[in-house]
């Protein structure tokens, strides 16, 4: 399933959400879909994201690692069903749209946390969310910038003469 559709699919889950337990699997979900974005992105993405994918890979891991997995069949596992990621820019921005939703829910579980496991559960998981955004911001930056470089080269060649006398 492609990429854009999986990640919508967990941003609707996430919001439907009914109780701690539920937004936490769903948080695990969207790290989970989050480290195997990155992980496509490092083997077969621009080469200039390689580095910030694989950085994205191991966070969204760390985000997974906090938290307790939800108990879902493979075939449930949004990650496991990811076959394209035809637009990396799409993509990423659709990323970091969830990834922000999942801080915004994971705050709100922390203020309300009954004991002190699931608090600090949520803190670990929202810098983990918040370090995985960032990363996805950072490979936004590169793929605009790498974009700009492509469009001043295209105009380049476009205004050098062409050996016409």
């Amino acid at each position: 399933m492609d990429a854009i559709r999986l990640i919508l699919t967990s941003r609707r889950a996430l919001a439907g959400a009914a109780d701690a337990g539920e937004i936490m699997a769903e948080v695990w979900q969207a790290q989970a879909l989050a480290q195997a974005i990155g992980s496509r992105l490092a083997v077969s993405g621009p080469p200039e994201l390689r580095g910030e994918a694989l950085g994205l890979t191991e966070l969204a891991g760390r985000g997974c690692g906090v938290l307790d997995p939800p108990e879902i069949g493979l075939g449930d596992l949004r990650a496991a069903q990811l076959t394209e990621l035809d637009d990396a820019r799409e993509t990423l921005l659709c990323l970091g749209g969830l990834l922000g939703e999942v801080g915004i829910a994971l705050v709100g579980m922390a203020s309300t946390a009954a004991d002190e496991t699931t608090y600090w559960q949520c803190m670990e998981a929202i810098d983990a969310a918040d370090e995985s955004r960032d990363r996805v911001l950072e490979m936004l930056r590169k793929l605009a910038a790498r974009e700009e470089a492509l469009h001043e080269q295209e105009n380049g060649n476009q205004n050098s003469p062409s050996g016409a006398l």
